[in-house]
């Protein structure tokens, strides 16, 4: 019964090993990083001045808070013996506020930034990521590798696409 199978087994073996080999030698691998790519983006830089000036716009309210909190707290030092106990407690109860809300505002702006980040670069990662999917579909690659993910543990040759990425996005 065994060596009826046997026969069987040994063919089934040979063509998938046959199949591998020749699924292997469909494939075409590509690189390129994308951190490089990204870099001469064009409209990239009018983004990140943006971006920065958000960014700036945002650390120049944390600092209008925080001096107003300085202000505050110098007032309530300077006042501190003349106040009685319930003016006391409405002073620092407003300086606790003031400062609730100064840390929150960090939180907020931190999340802010991020999304500004992320709504000013989406659409140059949409373009290239729309130049990388039409440069591998015409060229015939089965896979495009970013090296600058670190994710490429070892490779040797493969065609770097930059060139032909640059291209598709009229990039000198």
């Amino acid at each position: 019964m065994y060596m009826k199978k046997f026969p069987l087994i040994i063919v089934l073996i040979l063509f998938v090993s046959f199949t591998m080999v020749g699924q292997q030698t469909k494939l075409k691998i590509g690189h390129l990083n994308t951190n490089d790519l990204m870099q001469v983006m064009p409209g990239r830089d009018s983004a990140e001045q943006a971006l920065n000036d958000y960014a700036q716009n945002l650390q120049k309210q944390l600092e209008t808070m925080l001096s107003e909190f300085q202000t505050k707290y110098d007032e309530y030092l300077a006042n501190e013996a003349q106040y009685i106990d319930a003016i006391k407690q409405v002073k620092q109860k407003e300086l606790v506020d003031l400062q609730t809300r100064i840390q929150d505002f960090q939180n907020d702006a931190q999340d802010l930034l991020t999304k500004k980040e992320l709504e000013l670069m989406q659409p140059f990662i949409d373009k290239a990521k729309k130049a990388i999917d039409e440069v591998a579909k015409e060229k015939g690659y089965t896979y495009i590798l970013d090296t600058s993910t670190g994710s490429v543990l070892y490779w040797e040759g493969g065609d770097d696409i930059m060139m032909y990425v640059k291209e598709k996005l009229g990039i000198q």
